[in-house]
């Protein structure tokens, strides 16, 4: 297992995305609810990262 990683952008926040990987799986999970861990595959997560970077979510970072 890894540690958790977050984005350098979030700096010292606690309210950010963490992800590791852990047995061949990625986990992820909020840094201010750390016992809520999502897991999914390294081939899942890639296709969600592609979205991301694609702007496929940017409508959920306006209120």
């Amino acid at each position: 297992m890894t540690d958790w990683q977050k984005s350098s952008i979030s700096g010292n926040s606690n309210q950010c995305v963490e992800v590791r990987t852990a047995g061949g799986r990625i986990e992820i999970r909020e840094s201010d609810a750390p016992d809520a861990v999502i897991t999914t595959t390294p081939e899942t997560f890639a296709l969600c990262l592609a979205g991301v970077k694609r702007g496929e979510f940017d409508r959920f970072t306006h209120a």
